[in-house]
């Protein structure tokens, strides 16, 4: 579920790095992340995959982010699985067994679980490194690994592509030390809509019946 819950982030290539193109990846996602932040919200549709060959696994879902400072929506409906966040309380709401685990934000696994927090998670998490500068799918963009500091997240690295003329997150690759791939691919994107706080809190009477476990 973390590596579901890591939203706007993750995709790819491996070139020698100095500590030159360190501060390169740095300045790049400090733009990206000044950028983002300058947004009063963000919406945006993608696609999310995940890919173990060992294990025969290549499975493909939609989804829907929404993003209001530090509150977030994450939708996957073909996995059953909406999450809400409202900066205090996380709510992950699983259509199968309709329950809903409630969790107080505040150690370092809802930290990596927020997808508001993709853009400078780097900063205690991870060690950037600028890749290489290419073009995918037809758009510009900078390539930047994430390396993780310590085996926390059980994070082999992160890849993520953001283009270059937007400095927004194109798509992201991240590598589970199981083997496992998680690929995110960022596709229409809304900025500025109006979403009331109460989106952000998950209301129980949308929900017949749910069950609910209560982990505060």
């Amino acid at each position: 579920m973390k590596k579901t819950s890591f939203i706007l982030i993750l995709i790819l290539m491996f070139v020698a790095t100095s500590a030159q193109q360190d501060e390169k990846a740095k300045s790049i996602l400090e733009q990206v992340s000044k950028k983002t932040g300058s947004f009063q919200s963000i919406q945006a549709d993608f696609s999310f995959t995940m890919r173990n060959t060992a294990l025969r696994i290549n499975e493909k879902n939609e989804g829907n982010i929404i993003l209001k400072g530090q509150k977030y929506i994450i939708d996957l409906p073909d996995m059953g699985i909406k999450i809400f966040s409202n900066e205090t309380t996380t709510w992950n709401y699983m259509k199968n067994g309709n329950q809903v685990m409630i969790k107080n934000i505040g150690d370092n696994s809802e930290d990596f679980m927020n997808p508001a927090a993709l853009f400078n998670i780097y900063e205690k998490d991870f060690s950037p490194k600028f890749l290489k500068d290419s073009t995918i799918a037809g758009k510009a963009v900078h390539i930047i690994e994430l390396l993780p500091k310590n085996n926390v997240m059980d994070v082999s690295k992160v890849n993520v592509n953001i283009d270059k003329n937007t400095m927004m997150l194109q798509s992201a690759l991240l590598y589970d030390t199981d083997g496992s791939q998680y690929i995110i691919e960022v596709k229409n994107m809304v900025t500025n809509k109006t979403f009331p706080d109460s989106d952000f809190v998950f209301d129980a009477r949308k929900f017949p019946d749910v069950n609910v476990i209560d982990q505060r």
